[in-house]
């Protein structure tokens, strides 16, 4: 794809079909939005490559992010998982994944659906924005601020304001592609 964001390396063919197939597609799948949330939360202090090369690790592991089983997973089997190599071993994200599907099982009860609750911040509607290059794309905005506040108010882990913009980006809650990107205008920008 010519003029593809210039985030993604020239010639890393995964990194090229998550940007072209799913970074920024509006996902309105709860268990979908799960697994964005905890694999946006792995990747605190990462590469986002590394992630993607795991991906496939993580959903075998983490039982497709499915949090109904997640959330009654014991502190035995969180400690089991922190021994597979095919994940981050890092001990406060593994046992993160469980306290994560405990808040998000909450928010769905409360909400109807974690894809209305998630969706509330950008009143839902994908925000889209008109980046002309990588340096104009905002870290945190103050959407992603009120997410992450709220997210950890209710009990969620590895939310920051960054994690959460990330989130919003990948999920396509914004449209961040570049705007001489094709998939910036693909996904609705105009």
């Amino acid at each position: 794809m010519a003029n593809r964001c210039s985030w993604v390396p020239d010639g890393d063919e995964l990194y090229a079909a998550y940007h072209d197939d799913e970074w920024g597609v509006p996902i309105h799948d709860d268990r979908l939005l799960f697994e964005f949330i905890c694999l946006e939360g792995a990747q605190a202090g990462l590469s986002w490559n590394t992630i993607l090369k795991k991906r496939e690790n993580y959903r075998r592991i983490f039982d497709h992010f499915d949090a109904a089983k997640l959330a009654r997973w014991t502190d035995t089997k969180l400690e089991k998982t922190l021994k597979d190599p095919g994940i981050v071993r890092n001990r406060l994200k593994v046992f993160g994944v469980r306290k994560n599907a405990q808040a998000f099982l909450k928010v769905v009860d409360e909400f109807g659906s974690f894809d209305t609750y998630i969706w509330s911040f950008v009143d839902g509607e994908v925000i889209q924005n008109q980046w002309k290059n990588l340096k104009e794309v905002p870290a945190t905005t103050a959407e992603s601020d009120r997410m992450s506040k709220d997210m950890k108010k209710r009990g969620f882990t590895f939310v920051g304001s960054t994690i959460c913009y990330a989130f919003m980006q990948a999920a396509g809650l914004v449209n961040d592609h570049t705007v001489d990107c094709p998939r910036w205008r693909a996904l609705g920008g105009a």
